[in-house]
């Protein structure tokens, strides 16, 4: 689909790694221009300026030519704003500028276990959008939060699962990138030749985000999942992509064959519409004994690093579990990629 118009974009929180990701996928975008870059340590600079280019490539001319602002909804021009800030400003910031009627995509942990607002895997749970009719009577415009990046790489290939065969728990030890720890990230005397093995947070997070994306919104609200989830989050020696061991135990038994075929022929929402952003594949399933492996696998997709990996896909100690690995790309499913394709969602489906 096209929509209708050009939409412009503005990115708060711009300098840092999500915000230099969403910089670059935002470059030559087919539906979006980007408008207004947001620093408050280096408001009035350029942005070409200001920021050590941590992306790839080179930084794009016309990003590099904005001038950076204040994160004020009265100094923006936008239809839409991506909040890549700090949890204690976006839970300041970003109902400011819902109040004025932007659209908010928020990649901040600050309102995703908020009630009235969803928290969405555009190809796992599109229809708590609904959940926005309940902002209409305090915001001119809305929120929507983005998952944490490890939760949105779990959540792809368990959807799948989840419908086939019902989930009562699961189980996941990840794998995490350096860079999932922004920058300067982890001192590299911490992390050279070693293993970090706790995240402060992060299984927190990965376990209550996990089950509100997996509920069922019915009433302007999200019931939530009531499987059981136990994770250990660790920070390894790698520069991007996250790998996921996962054990699931299910409700019904479980063929493998049949769960590795339902992953490699899953599709959502965004495929249905073919978003700009959206990946043919969501979920890449490899028969290799030896992958995904984030140095080979990371940038899988049609849209480069917009799939998630799947291997080793076997069964566990019963024939109601399921064993597998899955990787993703940490700053672009997890996390620039995927608050872009929300966007794409919200617009295609009239929200914006």
């Amino acid at each position: 689909m096209m929509p209708r118009r050009i939409y412009k974009v503005a990115v708060l929180g711009a300098r840092g790694l999500v915000g230099q990701w969403l910089v670059k996928m935002l470059s030559g975008h087919p539906w979006f221009k980007l408008t207004a870059l947001t620093s408050h340590e280096a408001a009035g600079a350029k942005y070409g300026k200001s920021v050590r280019w941590m992306a790839g490539g080179s930084m794009p001319a016309e990003a590099a030519e904005l001038e950076l602002v204040e994160s004020d909804p009265k100094k923006i021009d936008a239809d839409i704003v991506i909040s890549a800030l700090p949890t204690e400003a976006a839970k300041r910031l970003e109902p400011e500028f819902a109040r004025e009627g932007f659209a908010v995509i928020s990649k901040a942990a600050a309102y995703r276990l908020e009630e009235r607002v969803p928290l969405i895997v555009p190809e796992v749970n599109p229809d708590h959008l609904q959940l926005l009719e309940a902002q209409r009577s305090s915001w001119n415009g809305l929120l929507v939060a983005d998952p944490n990046c490890t939760t949105t790489i779990l959540a792809l290939p368990l959807k799948p699962i989840a419908d086939a065969y019902g989930i009562r728990k699961v189980v996941v030890t990840t794998l995490q990138a350096a860079s999932g720890a922004g920058y300067p990230g982890v001192p590299s005397l911490d992390l050279i030749d070693n293993v970090i093995p706790y995240i402060p947070g992060e299984e927190e997070k990965v376990r209550d985000e996990l089950l509100k994306i997996m509920g069922s919104a019915r009433g302007g609200r999200v019931e939530w999942a009531r499987f059981e989830v136990a994770a250990t989050c660790t920070r390894v020696p790698v520069l991007d992509g996250h790998l996921e061991s996962v054990y699931v135990e299910t409700e019904k038994p479980v063929d493998t064959d049949e769960a590795a075929k339902l992953m490699r022929e899953f599709r959502g929402r965004p495929q249905e519409l073919k978003l700009p952003t959206a990946p043919e594949t969501p979920l890449v399933v490899l028969e290799g004994v030896d992958r995904p492996q984030p140095r080979f696998d990371r940038m899988a997709g049609s849209v480069p690093g917009m799939s998630v990996t799947v291997g080793r896909v076997r069964r566990g100690s019963s024939e109601r579990s399921l064993m597998f690995l899955a990787l993703g790309h940490n700053l672009v499913r997890g996390a620039a990629g995927s608050a872009l394709l929300l966007a794409e969602l919200l617009v295609a489906e009239g929200y914006v």
